[in-house]
């Protein structure tokens, strides 16, 4: 008997080889098996743990499945539980890494440009079989549509549902054909050498969960609040489907005991139209309702591509009866899409990150709430929840299903319908007669918990624009339907699928507020409760509502839902971008798909726009600047000009006024002495005039007589 101190034998893993990790079933089969130790499937499993193999092999890393595999993109990052991606340059290096594994996975079904890759692999697997010593086993995932033509087992009775006995009497679709040739390869090329090569084909139906994968336009378009849902003709045809990871634990018995069975089909217990589908998912993610397309306008989306068309509208009945008679599947959706659609939705939020984000922004009026959750909305792509707007559109749908009791075809219910509609209407009414034209605070609440839980507020969230203002409304809002026990810390009887995990309040002066009102155009004033007088009538009273000692968020703090503080005094930034840059920063990254593709054309557009219009206004300002320095050059260069004539001529009359002295004394004393000697000199002509001058100067020197 073995000492219990002595350590337990360590399971050896083995190594899967999974092509395109990076594709929907790749990726989620890579990561189930890679959290399940070698044999865990061939022991019992306890019921109460759910999903027991997942859980506990999560935190057994020793002894599981080692994940290799390649990527359509091999642009994007190696997936965290992969051990290794393969990157290859032909075939040969490729078949380097295929024949160091144990298990060689190919996926068919989503990429039909693998088919002749997988069979290429078997093929020169078992070429080899000599060669290598190790057995391998090879699974190829095939799709329901090599059986989508196959004749009924009983034509009397078409119900009757194929099982994997019927294998060799299964028919393809016309555009199938490749993949039913390359089932039979894979089950021929087992035969020949059991010992070192096992082959198994897994037929697969369409697969959901996770992220979705040939459903997911249902489901984003119901995330999306669509309309209505589309389904393809008249949706009465059967479709097989199976969850991803029920897949996965399907492959992970078939490497674990490796069953005599080589054909093995892999789908729930469930006959499923598709038409049954899209109202599963419209009534559990939109609006619930459904529109039926013909198949030419089903093809003209952009959503949806042939070959997923083509699966969508499969009438097939099938039954995994060896599945469900010889292995220990850990089921996550065994009785189908329908009956788990609660679990699935989450799990596809979750999976996708699409939580709703739920804020409510308060403060005094004024303050800018309405401003800033406009903006925070069409950032975040949240529903934008003003009260006024919200009782207009309430009292409008009321005043619409009252007036349908005067149609005749209406149905009894409907009838009863409009009937409470109307009742409701009358009790408005006479409410609004007894107080001064206002509503109840608890038509007001249930209008408002109505929109709340609406389904665009629970997919995609919401904020409260200045509501809750008062410790009764928030408690009356967000009372929880249900009475819950007292958890430690005290009560928590809120209703969670409402309560704002954000609470913003924008703090401001009386005075700030006051000013910025009258600062406001008479334009944007009238008509509202901005004017002067109804503010400080609103002022007031918030105040008596939010003292120091009892506030509306008190409530939230109560509930730890700790309020965020923001003074707006000194936001004078335009639209208060500052404040709303400050909010988004509390928020975090957006929980939602993104801009869509139109959305994003859009902004491409725009910001192509924008940048042509810096462009030319940079043009357009250096031509300005260009021509105002060539101005200023030609205009200081003319002051220059008029500067320079300036100063020659002061210099010219300062030059006049200076040679006046000196003109006057040789006109008296010099002049007429010179001209008598050039005259004489003239009359005379001698020989040296110079001479004769000196000569003549020299005798007729004043100071000389």
């Amino acid at each position: 008997m073995a000492n219990a101190d002595e350590p337990a034998e360590k399971i050896k893993s083995k190594k899967i080889f999974i092509n395109h990790l990076d594709s929907f079933q790749g990726r989620n089969i890579g990561k189930y098996l890679s959290r399940c130790v070698v044999g865990a499937s061939l022991e019992e499993v306890e019921e109460e743990d759910d999903h027991s193999v997942t859980s506990v092999t999560d935190k057994m890393k020793e002894g599981c499945f080692e994940i290799v595999g390649t990527l359509k993109d091999k642009e994007k990052p190696k997936p965290d539980f992969a051990k290794e991606i393969i990157m290859y340059e032909n075939k040969d290096q490729l078949y380097e890494y295929l024949v160091e594994c144990d298990i060689i996975i190919y996926d068919i079904t989503e990429d039909p440009d693998q088919i002749d890759e997988a069979v290429w692999a078997v093929s020169e697997l078992n070429s080899d079989m000599d060669k290598i010593d190790k057995s391998k086993v090879f699974i190829l995932i095939s799709t329901c549509m090599t059986w989508a033509k196959s004749k009924p087992l009983d034509p009397d009775d078409p119900e009757i549902p194929f099982t994997e006995d019927d294998y060799r009497r299964r028919k393809p679709h016309p555009n199938f054909k490749e993949h039913i040739s390359a089932e039979k390869t894979v089950i021929k090329l087992g035969k020949i050498n059991k010992s070192k090569l096992v082959t198994y084909v897994v037929c697969s139906g369409l697969t959901y969960g996770a992220e979705e994968n040939i459903f997911h336009y249902l489901f984003k378009s119901a995330w999306h609040n669509a309309q209505f849902l589309q389904c393809f003709g008249d949706g009465k045809n059967i479709v097989p489907t199976i969850h991803i990871k029920d897949l996965a634990s399907i492959i992970q018995n078939i490497i674990d005991a490796k069953p005599k069975v080589r054909y093995i089909i892999a789908k729930d217990d469930a006959q499923t139209t598709l038409e049954d589908i899209v109202k599963t998912v419209s009534q559990n993610l939109g609006s619930g309702k459904v529109k039926y397309i013909s198949k030419e306008e089903a093809l003209l989306s952009k959503d949806i591509e042939q070959a997923d068309f083509d699966m969508l509208l499969v009438n097939l009945r099938m039954d995994a009866v060896f599945v469900k008679e010889s292995m220990r599947v850990n089921w996550v959706s065994e009785q189908g899409l329908i009956e788990n659609i609660t679990s699935i939705v989450k799990e596809f939020k979750d999976t996708r990150s699409l939580q709703p984000l739920r804020a409510a922004i308060l403060g005094p009026p004024a303050s800018g709430k309405t401003t800033v959750a406009k903006q925070l909305c069409d950032l975040f792509k949240l529903h934008h929840i003003l009260i006024k707007n919200v009782i207009d559109e309430e009292l409008e749908n009321l005043k619409t299903k009252a007036n349908r009791t005067n149609e005749e075809d209406m149905e009894e219910d409907t009838d009863n319908s409009a009937q409470e509609a109307q009742d409701l209407l009358d009790q408005i009414k006479e409410s609004q007669e007894n107080n001064n034209g206002r509503i109840d605070d608890h038509f007001i609440i249930r209008f408002l918990r109505d929109r709340l839980k609406s389904m665009p507020c629970q997919n995609q969230g919401f904020i409260l624009d200045g509501f809750p203002k008062t410790i009764a409304q928030a408690r009356d809002l967000f009372l929880s339907e249900e009475e819950e026990e007292e958890s430690e810390g005290g009560a928590r009887n809120y209703n969670k699928q409402i309560m704002p995990e954000f609470v913003i309040c924008l703090e401001a002066t009386d005075d700030f507020l006051k000013n910025r009102v009258m600062n406001l155009p008479e334009s944007v004033v009238n008509g509202t409760h901005n004017t002067e007088k109804e503010l400080i009538r609103r002022l007031l009273e918030y105040r008596t509502q939010n003292s120091d000692d009892e506030t509306v968020l008190n409530y939230f703090d109560e509930l730890e839902f700790h309020p965020e503080k923001i003074d707006v005094n000194k936001d004078t930034s335009e639209m208060m971008k500052d404040t709303v840059e400050k909010i988004r920063k509390i928020f975090g990254s957006p929980r939602n798909y993104g801009p869509t593709p139109e959305e994003l054309e859009e902004m491409k557009r725009i910001e192509e726009e924008q940048r042509e219009k810096r462009e030319t206004e940079e043009k357009e300002e250096k031509a300005r600047r260009e021509a105002e320095e060539l101005q200023e050059r030609r205009r200081r260069q003319e002051e220059w000009s008029t500067r320079l004539n300036e100063v020659k001529r002061e210099e010219y009359e300062l030059l006049e006024a200076q040679s006046i002295p000196l003109r006057n004394y040789l006109m008296k004393h010099v002049m007429p002495t010179l001209t008598q000697a050039l005259i004489d000199c003239c009359k005379t002509r001698p020989d040296d005039p110079i001479d004769y001058l000196a000569e003549y100067l020299f005798q007729h020197n004043p100071q000389i007589d």
